[in-house]
């Protein structure tokens, strides 16, 4: 666990100041200021930097150094900042604060924070897309594939949907498994996107980015139980954003209905999971199986 903890550290170490860098870039390059800050504010704004992480310490598994995957590491964390920029306006979630400071619609307007997603989108693509991602080409068109599909219809946009549609009644998911569908969809599948991308970049065997994949999608899982217990369980304080707003709009999660015993026998087994499909790889793989173990943990 300790060596998790130490490799996240190291990832958010080695991706903000490429983050802060490629925002000053946008400057250079004629970006409005008023734009560039607001993303800024939506970037740098803390955050764990968990998905980059798997995307660096996926591809050190297969010897990449961290300077060689950092712009596909910075590109999904443009994807998963714009996706809660997004995510947080008044139409959609409404939520006021994230990480611990006011949400981009809150600091800067509505119509700011819905430009700052789009800018943020983009400039994802660029980055995976661009010479510096990796020297092969089809290395560089399979990153953008799998950023693409994590991210649309039939990923993470395809989840942020049906989670808004189950606030009307006759659209609500009340089995578990339309609940489990809705998870991997618009939280899963930027996790799974991360552990794939990080093997594409080291150029993995196919069986070795199929264990990758099957890491990625029990994580994927194990993230988003732990998530709801934190949001049935934590504070604001801790968890940096309003906490128990599922039980109060009425929603429902897997711990609402299985309840919390055994939404965490689940939990427990999601990461056991994980930590098998990892089976094939040696040490290298440790901090990765650190970041199963530690979604068992989480609001403990």
């Amino acid at each position: 666990m300790q060596q998790f903890d130490s490799a996240l550290r190291d990832a958010a170490a080695t991706v903000e100041p490429r983050l802060s860098d490629i925002l000053a870039r946008e400057i250079d390059r004629g970006g409005p200021p008023r734009l560039i800050e607001a993303m800024r504010h939506a970037v740098l704004g803390g955050g764990k930097r968990f998905r980059p992480f798997l995307v660096l310490e996926t591809a050190a598994v297969f010897g990449i150094a961290p300077d060689d995957a950092v712009d596909a590491a910075a590109a999904i964390e443009c994807i998963h900042c714009y996706s809660l920029a997004h995510d947080d306006l008044p139409a959609m979630d409404n939520d006021e604060l994230r990480r611990g400071q006011p949400t981009v619609w809150k600091a800067y307007g509505e119509w700011s924070a819905i430009l700052v997603g789009d800018a943020l989108q983009a400039l994802a693509f660029e980055l995976v897309s661009a010479p510096s991602a990796h020297k092969n080409a089809d290395v560089r068109a399979a990153l953008v594939l799998t950023l693409a599909t994590a991210s649309g219809a039939c990923g993470m946009v395809g989840g942020q949907m049906l989670d808004l549609a189950a606030s009307e009644a006759s659209a609500a998911p009340s089995a578990i498994s339309d609940i489990t569908r809705l998870q991997s969809l618009k939280t899963g599948a930027l996790i799974r996107a991360a552990c794939d991308m990080g093997a594409i970049i080291g150029e993995a065997s196919p069986r070795q980015r199929n264990a990758m994949l099957a890491y990625g999608e029990a994580l994927g899982v194990a993230f988003q139980i732990s998530d709801d217990l934190l949001d049935a369980e934590g504070s604001t304080e801790n968890v940096g954003k309003a906490t128990g707003k599922d039980a109060a709009a009425g929603k429902a999660t897997l711990v609402s209905l299985l309840g919390v015993t055994a939404a965490r026998k689940q939990l427990d087994d999601t990461v056991a999971s994980a930590v098998n499909a990892l089976s094939i790889f040696g040490p290298e793989a440790d901090a990765l199986r650190g970041a199963a173990l530690f979604m068992g943990r989480r609001g403990r």
